[in-house]
């Protein structure tokens, strides 16, 4: 687990990076974080159910799924108060602050009671979010705690690239960088480990020739 005064430096670092970015996020991001649309389109969250975001930024992901599953209810936490108030902005000029709700939390080390009054999630989902939370092993054992019995853990985030054009890894890596992105190699022996440890399924795909990483870890009912 992150310690207190870890997560609160790791939270003002990212108030530092995201405190102008922000505005301009989702208009820049959407050319390069592929792969979150097809996450959200096969997470099928049950009629009635729940669905949390780790890492949830700006709610942008939040209000494209709460508009595909008008029946389901999602919550959303973010360890950057910038990001959160941006958050809390675009789902209010959404019209779905009935819908969504977001608070400052931890992916090391949170309580779904606590956070939300909610017990667990049917769906629980991380969208490049793990290549910049340093201690993201932890990260995905709090997220796959958080996930009711018989629902599940999806991920999205940066591959290896390792069928892309050396130059263009290169420079993606570099510019990623910048913004204390680091894509996570062992993502899937990590996960391979955890569903072996936790009796769970695992579905891991590379898509876009390497360029990304698609998960769904699936725990039994």
């Amino acid at each position: 687990m992150a310690t207190q005064q870890g997560a609160g430096e790791h939270g003002r670092h990212m108030d530092g990076i995201y405190r102008y970015q922000r505005y301009i996020y989702d208009i820049t991001r959407k050319y390069f974080l592929l792969g979150r649309d097809t996450l959200l389109d096969r997470m099928k969250p049950p009629d009635g159910g729940t669905v949390l975001e780790v890492g949830c930024g700006t709610g942008r992901n939040l209000i494209q799924a709460a508009r595909r599953y008008p029946g389901a209810k999602f919550y959303g936490f973010d360890i950057s108060t910038m990001m959160l108030e941006t958050a809390r902005a675009n789902i209010e000029r959404a019209g779905l602050s009935d819908k969504i709700t977001v608070a400052e939390g931890d992916a090391t080390d949170f309580e779904s009671k606590e956070l939300f009054g909610v017990d667990g999630f049917d769906r629980v989902f991380i969208s490049y979010s793990l290549s910049m939370i340093p201690p993201w092993r932890e990260a995905i054992a709090q997220g796959l705690q958080a996930v009711k019995p018989g629902g599940s853990l999806h991920i999205v985030d940066f591959g290896q690239q390792e069928k892309l054009p050396g130059l263009f890894k290169k420079g993606l890596v570099a510019w990623l960088g910048k913004f204390s992105v680091e894509p996570r190699p062992d993502l899937e022996e990590e996960l391979q480990a955890l569903a072996r440890k936790t009796g769970c399924t695992l579905k891991f795909e590379r898509i876009l020739r390497d360029y990304a990483h698609h998960a769904v870890v699936t725990k039994r009912a």
